[in-house]
């Protein structure tokens, strides 16, 4: 049938009613149950629809928009024009329709903007493929939205993307600690970069104890010092498990005559490079992770170094002076930095302040290799092991002394 001609004065507000009855009524058609209309007579009702609603206002497709929201099915061309559309128009079925799935998601946030994908990350139960697609942007507002969804699931890969993120963006730290799915190899490499309150969550959170793993491998020390603790990856294995912290080999060689007599000369006389690297020694860590401890503006981890290792609380505040940070305010008040770093002293235990502290060892040193080095100093990350967990944790924790 030829399409009837229209005259100059019938191109008024008869034409347009037509089209917004038009689209009401498919509209309402793609609505219908299964038991009315087949999945290809709504496919070919949707292409008729999507015809009309590209020349619609706004407001119109809008409210096509909000019609087709509760639809638990959706023709996939309908889908694709209402999800790139004007913010107000995706709205509602980014946020309420159980019709898309993940591809749907992720065709939307690679060919819309911003707006869409903070609609998106909001969203009612998002996936984990959909989570890390989000990530991709790395779109700090984006970002932070998703961590705010309760109801978002979050795969490793995405939570390892966000605290390397958090470390140019603080504004994260909180955030990620809210997730069930951090764990505590991420929330030890965030605590360098962290305040004070989310190093302290960490703390309470995630420094655990040793002592179901030191129970289950108590007879492996004696095997693998038959060996001559010949196997380098079981040897630091069991360093990383074993109860004694300070090393007894290192006194022997030290000039001083213990850990305390090394602190009271700092102390004294103040840190220097080799008593740094001397108090790391005796302390069964490497000079890397003690000069990372000792320079590190908060001071928690001076607390945790002088609380895994026995220290006392004078030694603690020895080590406090030679750093040359304040105890007092200029009122004569207690520094809140030097409150600070004791409540932590205080609230630890000897064995999880153990655990964090050779973690950071671990990491930051018993992972090092030539090609970590590399990675760190020239920032390719793709020369690192993706499997290693103390490699990708040496290689955000120390990329700042590397100058990046």
């Amino acid at each position: 049938m030829s399409e009837p001609r229209v005259r100059a004065e019938e191109t008024g507000t008869r034409p347009l009613r037509a089209r917004r009855a038009l689209l009401r009524r498919l509209a309402d058609v793609v609505s219908l149950p299964a038991s009315r209309i087949n999945v290809f007579e709504r496919s070919v009702v949707g292409d008729l629809l999507v015809d009309v609603l590209r020349t619609a206002a706004t407001d119109e497709r809008r409210r096509v928009a909000e019609r087709l929201a509760p639809l638990g099915e959706l023709p996939d061309a309908l889908k694709r024009l209402l999800l790139r559309d004007e913010p107000e128009v995706a709205r509602p079925l980014l946020e309420e329709c159980a019709a898309l799935s993940d591809a749907d998601l992720i065709g939307c946030a690679r060919d819309a903007g911003l707006e869409h994908r903070l609609m998106m990350a909001a969203r009612r139960g998002l996936s984990e493929v959909v989570a890390e697609a989000l990530f991709n942007w790395a779109e700090e507002a984006v970002i932070a939205a998703v961590l705010r969804n309760d109801t978002a699931r979050l795969p490793q890969s995405a939570v390892e993307s966000v605290i390397a993120l958090s470390r140019n963006a603080p504004a994260l730290c909180a955030l990620i600690l809210r997730r069930p799915e951090l764990r505590p190899s991420g929330a030890y490499v965030m605590f360098w970069w962290c305040g004070a309150e989310e190093r302290r969550i960490i703390l309470q959170r995630f420094a655990v104890s040793r002592e179901v793993m030191q129970s289950s491998v108590e007879d492996v020390f004696a095997l693998a010092a038959e060996e001559g603790w010949s196997d380098p990856v079981a040897r630091k294995a069991l360093q990383f498990i074993e109860r004694r912290q300070r090393n007894r080999a290192a006194v022997a060689k030290s000039p001083y005559a213990d850990l305390e007599a090394a602190v009271a000369a700092a102390g004294a006389g103040g840190l220097t490079r080799e008593l740094v690297a001397e108090i790391g020694y005796l302390s069964g860590i490497k000079p890397l992770t003690s000069a990372k401890i000792m320079g590190d503006a908060g001071g928690e981890p001076l607390a945790i170094l002088c609380k895994a290792t026995g220290l006392a609380r004078r030694d603690l505040a020895a080590l406090w002076r030679a750093m040359r940070r304040p105890e007092t305010t200029a009122d004569g008040a207690e520094h809140p930095d030097w409150r600070r770093v004791q409540i932590i002293y205080e609230m630890l235990a000897v064995d999880r302040a153990q655990t964090v502290l050779r973690y950071w060892n671990w990491s930051l040193s018993s992972a090092l290799t030539p090609t970590l080095l590399r990675a760190i100093r020239e920032g390719e990350e793709a020369l690192i092991d993706e499997y290693s967990a103390p490699e990708r944790a040496a290689l955000l924790a120390l990329a700042e002394n590397f100058g990046r």
